[in-house]
């Protein structure tokens, strides 16, 4: 490995972690959270949704399998920083480009291995999500606190408009049989993938695109993708989703898209203790009364008491853990959502069908 230097984890609440760093040099900062996956590193942390966190992977090794380009959700890594316990300066895969340790460097993220990463995790679960650094340098006292206090807190962040894409471009091919219009707040290339291989023609607009411009491209679908920040500080863009609902057409949205039908649609969203981030959690669609399983990757959560006060909106899935909202359908115009991500890859794909009621939705509502 390359910088066999000491490294430092400090969260807020006075807690310091000595460990070994393994990337980038520097000090970065973040609201730190853990993932419970076994694998798919590479596409957690390209996930726009991870914007602006301190990673915890919790799996015993990372980077046993390298890097490869084509496991990639973004263009670049973005995560603030990451924590482990192991890391691997070898890759078992053959396609494999270079060690993970090199991709970070590359993308200038600093992190730190020699964590016992379960117990911080626990430690996590119990004093819930706080902000953190990890640092390579030699700090003071003083230094320390004046890092920590320059990292925002995630409650009442928009992290979302600053990390989709700025251009308006296509995905798909032309002559596909529906049009999509997706809203990227940071939206994930296998959403994408997902929605063209269901027969989607897409067009992905930029966040703040107005809504008379969506509507404008004649869409029979509209997409609203996941991405980072708190949903409550987003009134513009539930705002917007506002005035696409009101045309009638099929929307779905995933994660933060979840969260802003729901803000659209009056109810509220809380920010979670420690927040749902893995590729094993169970759900159950009441709709059906089955099971699955599935990948996750949030900190707020839409309040269900609101769900069933707002007089058009039900609690379609939950989360078998908590109890907590995984899915809602308004029951007066063709909208739903997920806050789990059907798409995922690595992971169950026991979602997947959600592709499939969306565009049976389209399909409806063109008869």
């Amino acid at each position: 490995m390359q910088n066999q230097k000491p490294a430092f984890l400090v969260l807020e609440d006075g807690t310091t972690l000595e460990g070994i760093s393994f990337g980038a040099t520097g000090t970065r900062g973040g609201e730190i959270c853990f993932n419970t996956g076994m694998t798919g590193y590479q596409e957690v942390f390209t996930d726009p949704s991870y914007t602006g966190q301190v990673l915890v992977m919790n799996n015993a090794y990372v980077g046993n399998y390298g890097v490869n380009e084509s496991d990639i959700e973004s263009d670049t890594v973005t995560i603030s920083a990451l924590v482990c316990k192991n890391i691997s300066d070898r890759f078992s895969r053959m396609t494999a480009a270079e060690t993970l340790e090199q991709y970070l460097i590359a993308h200038d993220v600093v992190a730190i291995h020699g964590v016992d990463t379960r117990a911080l995790v626990q430690h996590i679960r119990t004093k819930g999500a706080m902000n953190g650094i990890v640092t390579t340098e030699t700090l003071t006292a003083d230094q320390t606190r004046e890092a920590l206090q320059k990292v925002p807190k995630m409650e009442g962040l928009d992290l979302a408009s600053s990390v989709g894409t700025k251009e308006i471009y296509f995905f798909g091919t032309e002559d596909a049989p529906y049009r999509v219009a997706v809203l990227d707040f940071g939206v994930k290339r296998n959403i994408l993938q997902c929605l063209t291989d269901k027969g989607g023609y897409l067009k992905v607009f930029p966040a703040d695109t107005p809504a008379e411009e969506v509507l404008a491209f004649n869409p029979d679908g509209i997409f609203v993708s996941n991405g980072p920040g708190d949903p409550a500080a987003m009134e513009i863009a539930a705002q917007k989703i506002r005035s696409l609902l009101e045309a009638g057409i099929p929307l779905f949205g995933i994660c933060l898209g979840h969260q802003l039908l729901a803000r659209a649609s009056g109810i509220k969203t809380y920010k979670m203790h420690h927040g749902h981030r893995g590729l094993n959690h169970p759900v159950k669609n009441l709709q059906t009364g089955l099971s699955e399983i599935t990948t996750q990757n949030h900190g707020f959560v839409v309040d269900a008491e609101a769900v069933t006060g707002s007089g058009h909106a039900e609690v379609t899935h939950i989360n078998l853990n908590d109890g907590s909202v995984e899915g809602i359908r308004r029951t007066d115009i063709p909208a739903f959502s997920v806050q789990y991500h059907p798409e995922s890859t690595p992971g169950s794909h026991d979602s997947r069908y959600l592709f499939d009621d969306f565009f049976a939705l389209i399909k409806n509502s063109k008869q």
